[in-house]
């Protein structure tokens, strides 16, 4: 598959037009509407399906932009060099792929504390670590991004790359951030977002549902669960919405750059 159609499909999926939620109980899975409280257990079992071949289909989706959209992350964190101590927590970064960026980024005082509520994400990161020879640097833990079992106060900064869509309850995870962070902490975050392309979204839409779900079955041999993902992208707030919804958080200094046209936003935000 060529990069252009790689792209393609990627840029499809940043039409939004809602933020996903529906009344109190129910909150949008994909473009279904589920209780609130099914949600998870949902979300959960796609990301069983696909743990194991997660970073590979990263690489097919995006033609390999993903790796650049996570170093620029990482650029614009800029842990220290030295062994001054720097502790982040990168939620929803099962496979380690951001984590292992930071710690190699960061000096010696630099660790990375990978939260996912996937144990096979889990399992998958804590492999890769081993191979990576990072075992040192990176620590995973099984947790729920809406209730943190961290102590408040605890973490220099939280990362979160196209996690925070899967989550239930948004403005719960964002103030559990918020909780988490030393005064002073940064929150940086990557998520899809609305295109910069107009007058394309119809011609990638239809391309998008066809195709990436397409190549999810012949990578894993199941493409419903690469089919909520595209879903789920659309049903998320656009980047003036989710800034939006990172002040209300309690964050300071909020602010997002576009990066690939749009396609992807980079949120940032401080405790302060």
């Amino acid at each position: 598959m060529q990069i252009a159609s790689v792209l393609a499909i990627i840029t499809v999926m940043m039409k939004h037009n809602h933020t996903g939620q529906a009344g109190d109980n129910k909150t949008a899975f994909g473009f279904n509407q589920v209780a609130h409280g099914e949600k998870q257990g949902l979300v959960n079992d796609v990301f069983s399906k696909v743990a194991a071949n997660y970073d590979k289909m990263n690489d097919l989706m995006s033609g390999g932009l993903h790796r650049l959209w996570k170093d620029d992350l990482v650029t614009r964190l800029n842990p220290p060099k030295g062994g001054r101590a720097f502790d982040v927590l990168d939620v929803a970064g099962g496979t380690g792929d951001v984590a292992f960026r930071i710690a190699r980024a960061g000096g010696n005082g630099t660790s990375v504390t990978v939260a996912d509520i996937s144990a096979d994400m889990i399992l998958e990161g804590r492999k890769r670590a081993v191979f990576e020879g990072l075992t040192h640097k990176c620590r995973f833990a099984v947790a729920n991004a809406e209730a943190l079992s961290f102590d408040s106060g605890r973490f220099d900064a939280y990362t979160i790359a196209f996690g925070i869509r899967n989550v239930p309850d948004i403005d719960q995870a964002l103030k559990e951030a918020y909780r988490v962070l030393k005064p002073g902490g940064r929150f940086l975050c990557l998520e899809f977002s609305q295109v910069a392309v107009p007058g394309l979204e119809q011609v990638y839409d239809t391309y998008s549902m066809t195709a990436v779900p397409a190549l999810g079955k012949v990578v894993t041999g199941d493409g419903q669960p690469y089919r909520y993902l595209v879903e789920s992208i659309r049903t998320f707030p656009n980047q003036a919405q989710f800034a939006g919804m990172i002040e209300q958080a309690g964050f300071s200094r909020v602010n997002h750059r576009n990066l690939s046209g749009g396609i992807v936003a980079m949120h940032s935000g401080w405790r302060i």
